[in-house]
C-alpha cells in the first residue's frame, strides 16, 4: 500500500443538520418524557463523513448549505474541528434532528425533519464550486432537502466525472434512483432496503450481490456496497462479488453508522488501499460507531482495531 498524500476529498452537505440525543427511561405517548445525557454534535449525511475523515487522522474540505438561527449554531459547533470549510447561505434554517434511546427497553427513537426549502438559485453555487474543485473524491451523503430536484446528484456526478475524479453517494429514494440510471459513479452504498425500494422488490441475501453487479455491468457505478445491518455488506463490482458477515460489537445507537462506513471507505482509498481492503475498514468504521452512544460517531482506535482483528480473521 502506498499512501498518496495529496489525495483530496470533499464531502458534499445539501441538507445538514443539528443532531441531538438524549436518554429516556420509558417513551410514552402524551406525557412528558424525561430526559438526560444529552449530546448534541454538528451532523446531517456529508458532515458526519467529514467529522469521521478528520477523526481517522484524514483532511478534506467541507462544503454545506447554512440558514437561519439554526445555522449559526452549527457553524459555530464545526468551527472547532479541523475541517476546511465553505458555507453557502440558504434563507431558511438548518434542521434540527432528534434520537432518543429509551435505556428499559434499549430502542432507538429517531426524529429526523425533511430540511429546509432550497431555491435553485441557492443552489446554484454549488455546483459552480464542485466544478471549479480539484479533489480526487467527492462524497455526497444525505438526503436532499425540499424543492431540490432529484437530478442533482446526477448533475453533481457528472461534474466530477468529466474531470476525471471519483464521485462516492450515500443516498435514497429517487436521487439514489436517478444517479443510478443516469450516472457514473465511483461508489454508491445504499443499505439493503434502500436498494430493495430501487428494484421495488425484496431480495434474499443471497441475491443482494447479483442485484448490485447487474448495476454496475450497466455503466451505473464501478462499485456498489449495499449494507445489510446485522448480516454484514456485500461488495459488488464488474467482475467481483465480496462478502463480509457483521462484525460483532455491543449495539448503543445505529446513528451515523452508514456515514462512517462511506468515510472508512474513502479515507482508505485516499490512503492508497485496494478496493476490497478499503470495504473492510468501512465495515469496521461502521461498526465502530454503533459501538458509540447517541449521534456520537466512531472512535479512531476502535475502527483501526475492529479492521485488523476482522483482517486477521480472514486471512
Amino acid at each position: 500500500m502506498v499512501a498518496p498524500s495529496m489525495t483530496k476529498i470533499l464531502c458534499l452537505a445539501l441538507n445538514p443538520a443539528i443532531d441531538i440525543s438524549s436518554d429516556a427511561e420509558v417513551v410514552r405517548h402524551t406525557h412528558k418524557t424525561r430526559t438526560y445525557n444529552q449530546q448534541q454534535f454538528p451532523g446531517g449525511g456529508g458532515i458526519n463523513v467529514a467529522r469521521v475523515i478528520v477523526a481517522l487522522g484524514g483532511t478534506c474540505e467541507l462544503m454545506f448549505l447554512s440558514g437561519g438561527a439554526t445555522g449559526e449554531l452549527l457553524e459555530a459547533m464545526l468551527k472547532p474541528l479541523p475541517i476546511m470549510e465553505r458555507t453557502f447561505r440558504i434563507h431558511d434554517p438548518v434542521r434540527v434532528a432528534f434520537a432518543v434511546h429509551e435505556t428499559s427497553t434499549n430502542l432507538e427513537y429517531r426524529f429526523v425533519p425533511e430540511g429546509p426549502l432550497v431555491t435553485e438559485a441557492e443552489l446554484e453555487p454549488v455546483f459552480d464550486a464542485v466544478a471549479a474543485s480539484d479533489a480526487d473524491y467527492v462524497v455526497a451523503s444525505g438526503s436532499l432537502p425540499r424543492g431540490v430536484p432529484d437530478d442533482t446528484y446526477v448533475r453533481l456526478a457528472d461534474l466530477v466525472a468529466a474531470r476525471g475524479a471519483r464521485f462516492v453517494l450515500d443516498t435514497s429514494g429517487a436521487p439514489l434512483s436517478q444517479a443510478l440510471s443516469r450516472s457514473r459513479m465511483f461508489l454508491v452504498k445504499p443499505s439493503l432496503g434502500e436498494f430493495e425500494a430501487i428494484l421495488g422488490r425484496k431480495l434474499a441475501h443471497e441475491e443482494v450481490g447479483a442485484a448490485a453487479q447487474a448495476h454496475v455491468r450497466t455503466g451505473a457505478a464501478e462499485h456498489i456496497a449495499v449494507t445489510l445491518g446485522g448480516d454484514g455488506a456485500i461488495l459488488a463490482s464488474a467482475d467481483e462479488i465480496i462478502r463480509l458477515p457483521a462484525i460483532d460489537v455491543p449495539v448503543n445507537s445505529a446513528t451515523g453508522a452508514g456515514d462512517s462506513f462511506v468515510a472508512g471507505m474513502v479515507w482508505s482509498l485516499a490512503q492508497g488501499y485496494a478496493i476490497g481492503d478499503a470495504f473492510r475498514f468501512g465495515q469496521a468504521a461502521g461498526a465502530a460507531a454503533v459501538m458509540t452512544p447517541g449521534t456520537e460517531l466512531c472512535r479512531q482506535k476502535d475502527v483501526v482495531d475492529l479492521y485488523e482483528r476482522e483482517r486477521q480473521k480472514g486471512s
